[in-house]
Order: C-alpha cells, then structure tokens, then sequence
C-alpha cells in the first residue's frame, strides 16, 4: 500500500468515527448542561466547596467564578512545583525554578500546556499526576463551562442569567470528561501506553553515557491531554514518544480524542438554542477548514523535491516511521486547528509550507474544531462577524439565532477578535526587536523567525505546541509566553461572557423574509471566508516573512 493510500484511509477512517459518535455524545452533552438533577458525588463536592449549584449567575458573577477558580489553580500548581524537592514521589528531581513554576502554572490552568521543560527530567509523579493531569481535567471544563454560557445567551431571554459556573464545572468533569477518559485510558494502555508509577530506570549506554527511563501514569495523562485539548506530554517527545504512542492505532485513537469533543459541541449547541440545523452549519464550516487543511497538509507533505523524497515517500525528516507522512500529516493539523498542542512529530521539520499550515490554524482562533468549549464560542463570535458583514451588504440589522447584533454586540465581538493579534504580533515585535530573545533561536533568517513567530502563536492561542528549535528555558520567554497564555485565555472569555449577558437579555426577534438563514450552506460559506479574510489580513504580513518566505525559497 502507498503512504498516499494509507494516510487517505487513516482520514477516512477518523471521519467514520467522528461521525458516529457525534449525535450520541452532542445529545448526551446537551442532558448534561440542561439537566436539573445532580449526581451524589456532585453533591459532595458543592458541599466540599460552599457552592450553591443551583444559584442562577448573571455574567459578572459567572466570570468572577472562571477567574478565581483560575487564579487558585494557577497558585496552587506554582507552590506544589516550587516545594517538589520536598514532596514524596519526588523521583529526587529538585523543585522548579521560579520562572519557569510561573510558565507552567499559567501553562496548564490556560489549557495550553506549553513546556519549556522535559518531562522525564523535571516532574516527579505527584507534580505530574496531582498537579499537571488535574489542570488537564479542570482547564477543559472551564472551556465547556464557558462555551455553553453563550449558548444559554443565545437560547435564553429577557433574562441576563447564564446558569451557574460551579455547577457547570463540576458537571463537565464528572459526568463527561472522566468517564470518557476512563475509557479511553483503557484503549491506550491495550495499545501498549505505559501505566505505573515506577522509578528511574537504566536502560542502557548511549554515546558514553547511561540512558535512564521513568515510568508514571502515562495513559491515564494522555488521554486527557488529548480529549481536553491540552497537550502537555508526560515526556519531552510528547506523542510521539512510544510510551504515550505506541503504534498507529494508538495514534488515529489519539487524534479522535482530540477532536471528538469540539466537533460534537455543533451538536449540544443546536439542541440547546432548538434548531440542531443551526449546529450543522456550525459543524460544516469546522469541518470544511479542518479537512481543508489535512488534505493541504498531506499534500505539502507527500510532495518530491528530490532524490531524498523520492527514497523516503515524502518529507520524512522529524517524523516517526511507525506513523509515517500520513498519520504526522493528521496529527499536526488536528492539533493545531484545535488548542491540544501535542505532537507526535517536529513541526520544525516540516516543509516550509507544511510549517505555514500549522502555524496557520493556530491563528485562525483554533475554531477548526478548536479547544473543548474555546472553540464553539470562538466559532459562534465569528458568526456573529459574518451575519454583521452580511446586515452591512445589505442594509439591514443584523440578526443571528433571533438575536439582533447591535452595537454593543459588535463591540464585545470585535474585542475578542483583536486581542490575541495583538498579543501575538507584539510580544514577536519586541522579541524581535531586543538583542537578547534572538540569542534563543537556533535557525537564522526567515525559520528563526518562525521559531518565534510560532511560540507567541502557540502560547497567545493557548495551543502549547512548539515549532522546536527555540530555547524558551529562559526568564524572557517564560515570562512573557506565560503572560501570552493568561491573557489569551481570559481575556477573551471577558468578552464571550459579556456577550451571552447581553444577548440573554434580550428580546427574540422573530424571523421575516428579508432574515438571513443561518443554517444553510450559504452562511456556511460566508462564514468560512469571514474567518480566512480576517486572518489573512492580520496575519498575511508576519507570515510572509517567515514560512512563506521559507516556502518560496525551497
């Protein structure tokens, strides 16, 4: 079979059950967010808490509930990384430095899961298993939280009320993403994962030394690094480690959990606001970008520039052969496109083109499916923008789910829209232009660039992934990537929870004969130009003077 034939059929075959589980899991969601029963053992945690889960919160109370659970978060993994020399299970690793415990905790409680850091080398087991994994769950359920507060703006009315956050937390951890990940731990450790809490092991000389191993809760990390769209590997080659990735089952399962969640969110959000067509749209503008990018990418990938690609199929330089061009080609795309951040080859050793695409996605707003929750709301905040574009063509009020898009509407959209541009382009600008930052980077020309470029990029979007080749162990980067994770993650949800306030608040509109119809293929179309225009225009110039820079020259 060629690796053209096999990677087609491993995309088909992720298509296939994608779409099988995207009715029964976007219902099942949809039953969690509307249910007013709880479980026991959510019980027990809302009393463990002081929370009252059925207290209905306006969106400053609603947002002062995201930030300070946050906050906590960010505190609490920062000292267990700061006193880890003192805690059991320790593996003798000294606790971290201070800059690097504060990129860390940022890291994990934005769902980025960016890591100056190798794994295998620096986390003992409690660090990784009770900080690290915790952050996995809980950051992703923040993300859901928030995605279903502006589908309640939309579907609710004359009400500011959008649920309650402690409630909608504790349900998205309970009820969804643990059992999934149970499940999942299960495949992955029948797949060949490790599952322990071993020891340091030597294993080996290498090049005049001794080679050493670790073991640790390998799959039970994994899968929920995948399925919350975090990212964060256990060891320094992430998924591309046979620890966490065995083979290429293990790696088509991983990339369904990745986008498996985003993707049925379409579902939950058109049987929560009563027109599932509307969550079909959603669904077919995610999905067009999506295999859009993954055919472009296998194409850039597979492409002969020589004798050497000729010999080896395709560009197989920083890519695992157990996955080869086609499975490196999937994974990359779905984590870019979505804010996992976890790779299973060097994106570094991409083609020039190939680099583009993924730095591409990442700033698209990851809405391709995007993260678990960050991608439904940033999605529906695009739409927003289209249906405002297309009432501007026309000359008429705009009007999205028979909610009028006024100005305050516009203004809460065009804040989201603008504020991780900005911290991308200028956090690069200053790396660039200060003499110390360059010092990181290990190519020169337009690939150092791009080095920078892509982790400003990765850690303003919360992805997590790096393009390699930069040093970001330093208190330069730590900090200021650190920065670009918080703001990027919260500044935005500022924004989507005012916007589901306002929306809440009003009255429906009824549809007339001059209304756009949002569910059919023309939006869907309007809506994935919107989103490339956009991008193009803020992005076309710091890209042109990196992978397309690189891309033209090879």
């Amino acid at each position: 079979m060629s690796p053209v034939l096999a990677g087609v059929l491993q995309l088909l075959a992720l298509i296939a059950a994608l779409a099988l589980a995207y009715r029964p899991l976007g219902d099942y969601m949809a039953h969690v967010y509307s249910s007013k029963k709880h479980l026991r053992a959510e019980k027990w945690i809302y009393k463990a808490i002081g929370a009252n889960p059925d207290t209905e919160m306006r969106w400053p109370a609603y947002l002062r509930g995201v930030l300070a659970f946050s906050a906590v978060g960010v505190l609490f993994l920062y000292l267990m990384q700061r006193l880890q020399g003192s805690l059991p299970g320790s593996l003798g690793f000294k606790s971290i430095d201070p800059d690097q415990a504060f990129n860390t905790a940022a890291s994990f409680v934005a769902n980025t899961n960016w890591q100056s850091y190798s794994g295998e080398q620096a986390m003992g087991h409690v660090v990784q298993t009770g900080g690290l994994a915790v952050q996995n769950f809980v950051s992703a359920a923040v993300g859901i939280a928030v995605a279903v507060a502006l589908v309640r703006g939309f579907a609710r009315s004359r009400t500011g009320e959008l649920g309650n956050f402690w409630s909608d937390l504790v349900r998205g951890t309970v009820r969804i993403l643990i059992p999934i990940s149970v499940i999942g731990a299960l495949v992955l450790v029948a797949c060949g994962a490790i599952q322990n809490f071993s020891g340091i092991h030597e294993v080996g000389q290498f090049m005049g030394g001794k080679q050493e191993w670790n073991g640790g809760a390998v799959a039970s990390q994994e899968v929920i690094k995948e399925l919350g769209t975090n990212g964060g590997g256990y060891f320094n080659a992430n998924s591309a480690h046979p620890f966490e990735n065995p083979n290429g089952l293990s790696n088509l399962f991983e990339v369904f959990l990745i986008l498996v969640i985003p993707f049925a969110l379409t579902r939950t959000f058109g049987k929560m606001v009563g027109s599932v067509r509307q969550g079909y749209a959603i669904l077919a503008t995610m999905a067009t970008i999506w295999i859009g990018f993954t055919a472009l990418m296998m194409w850039t990938e597979f492409h002969h520039g020589g004798p050497a690609f000729d010999l080896a199929g395709g560009a197989m330089e920083g890519k695992e052969t157990r996955f080869g061009i086609g499975g490196s080609a999937i994974f990359s795309v779905a984590t870019t496109l979505t804010s996992t951040g976890a790779v299973n080859s060097f994106h570094s050793s991409n083609t020039g083109f190939g680099g583009g695409i993924d730095m591409l996605g990442m700033q698209l707003g990851e809405i391709a499916p995007g993260g678990t929750g960050s991608g439904l709301y940033g999605m529906l905040i695009m739409a927003i923008i289209a249906v405002f574009i297309a009432g501007l063509m026309v000359g008429r009020t705009p009007e999205y789910l028979g909610k009028k898009i006024g100005t305050r509407e516009i203004k809460f959209a065009a804040c989201y829209i603008l504020i991780t541009p900005a911290l991308v382009l200028g956090f690069t600008a200053v790396s660039m232009a200060l003499p110390t930052p360059k010092d990181s980077m290990l190519n020169s020309g337009a690939h150092g660039f791009s080095e920078i470029l892509y982790a400003f990029t990765s850690g303003a979007n919360n992805n997590g992934s790096a393009f390699g080749g930069l040093s970001a162990d330093t208190n330069w980067f730590n900090t200021t990537i650190g920065l670009a994770m918080l703001l990027g993650r919260f500044l935005p949800m500022v924004f989507v929870l005012a916007l589901a306030g306002s929306l809440a608040e009003q009255k429906p509109i009824p549809a007339t004969a001059g209304t756009l119809r949002t569910e059919k293929p023309l939006f869907t179309g309007l809506l994935v130009g919107t989103i490339m225009i956009i991008t193009g225009l803020t992005y076309f110039p710091a890209l042109a003077l990196g992978p397309l820079a690189e891309g033209l020259a090879s």
